[in-house]
C-alpha cells in the first residue's frame, strides 16, 4: 500500500512535530479513534494518491494504530477537544512542504475517478486556493440520492497555508478565503456501519448541536449564511432559517420536505430509516435538548 500512495510512514510520540523530510505536495489527514472497521477501506481508496497520509489519532484501544503504520501513515497522537480543535491542530502539524491537504473521516471514500481527477488537477499547479468535493452518502449500503441530500458539496482540498476549519462544537466547515471551485467526482460518506453507533454519535451531536444553536455568538472564522453564495453558504442560510421554525414542529416540516417534496421516499426502505433518523427523529431529540436546557437555565435564574 504505501508504495501505491507514494507515502512513508513513521510515529511519533504525543504533542511532538512530524517528521519534515521527503514529502509529497498533498498531504491526506485522517482523524481516528477506534476505527479498525473503516479504516482500511478509507485507505485502499487512497489508492494512486500522489499524496503523504497523517493519521492523528486520540486514544484508540483496538487495531487502528497498527493498521495505519502498516499503511505507511505517519501516526501522532493527541488528545481530542473537539472536531475542529483537533483538525486546526493537525494541520498545523503538517510540514511547510505540504503545499495542499486533504481532510478525511476515517468513514469516507474517494472514487477511483476522484483520485484521478485531484491528481491531474494539482499536477497543474490551479489559480484556485480551495476544491469542494461532492459527496455520496451511502447508508446501510444503499447510495442516497434524494431528499436534497446529492449532491452535496464540502470544502476538504484546500492550500494549507489557505484553509481552516470553523471552530463550532458541531456541523464545522472549512474556510477558504480565496478562489474555490469545484470538483466534477464524488467522494463516499459511508455514514452507517451499524445503527447502534449511529445513534450513539447523534446523541452525542444533538447535544453539540443544541448548545451551538442556543449561542448567540458566532466565531471569528464562520461561514457566513447566504442564500445565494457557495453551496455552503447556502446550507448556513437553510439552517438559520431551519433554526428560526418553531420548537418541536420544525423536524415534522423538514422530514416532510426531505421525504415527500423532495423526493426521499425513492430511496426505499434505508431511506426511510435515513429520512426519518436524521431528518426527523436527530432534529427533534436536538429541539428536547434546547428545551431542557432552557428550562434548566429558567430555573437556576429564578434563585
Amino acid at each position: 500500500m504505501a508504495s501505491e500512495l507514494n507515502i512513508a510512514g513513521r510515529e511519533v510520540e504525543e504533542g511532538s512535530s512530524l517528521v519534515r523530510a521527503h514529502q509529497s505536495r498533498l498531504s491526506v489527514v485522517i482523524l481516528t479513534l477506534n476505527e479498525e472497521h473503516n479504516l482500511p477501506d478509507c485507505i485502499a481508496s487512497l489508492r494512486g494518491l500522489n499524496c503523504e497520509l497523517f493519521v492523528i489519532d486520540s486514544g484508540s484501544t483496538d487495531r487502528t494504530m497498527g493498521i495505519a503504520v502498516n499503511a505507511g501513515a505517519h501516526v501522532i497522537n493527541h488528545p481530542f477537544e473537539n472536531y475542529s480543535a483537533q483538525r486546526n491542530w493537525a494541520q498545523n502539524q503538517l510540514p511547510d512542504t505540504s503545499g495542499w491537504v486533504l481532510h478525511l473521516d476515517a468513514d469516507e471514500r474517494l472514487t477511483p475517478e476522484l483520485v484521478a481527477e485531484i491528481n491531474h488537477i494539482l499536477s497543474e499547479d490551479p489559480a484556485a486556493d480551495g476544491f469542494l468535493l461532492r459527496k455520496r452518502t451511502v447508508f446501510m449500503g444503499r447510495w442516497i440520492k434524494h431528499g436534497a441530500h446529492y449532491p452535496a458539496y464540502h470544502l476538504r482540498l484546500f492550500r494549507k497555508s489557505k484553509g481552516s476549519c470553523e471552530e463550532r462544537l458541531y456541523d464545522q466547515h472549512f474556510l477558504v478565503p480565496g478562489e474555490v471551485r469545484k470538483l466534477k467526482h464524488d467522494y463516499i460518506d459511508v455514514v452507517c456501519s451499524d445503527l447502534t453507533t449511529w445513534v450513539r454519535r447523534h446523541v452525542r451531536w444533538a447535544d453539540l448541536e443544541a448548545l451551538e444553536m442556543l449561542s448567540a455568538s458566532l466565531p471569528a472564522n464562520a461561514v457566513h449564511p447566504a442564500a445565494f453564495g457557495n453551496p455552503i453558504q447556502r446550507k448556513r442560510w437553510l439552517r438559520r432559517l431551519y433554526g428560526s421554525g418553531p420548537l418541536f414542529l420544525r423536524p415534522f416540516l423538514y422530514f416532510g420536505y426531505r421525504y415527500f417534496l423532495r423526493l426521499g421516499f425513492l430511496d426505499g426502505k434505508e431511506g426511510l430509516i435515513f429520512h426519518f433518523l436524521q431528518g426527523c427523529w436527530f432534529r427533534f431529540l436536538i429541539d428536547a435538548r434546547i428545551y431542557e436546557i432552557s428550562k434548566r437555565v429558567e430555573a437556576s435564574n429564578a434563585f
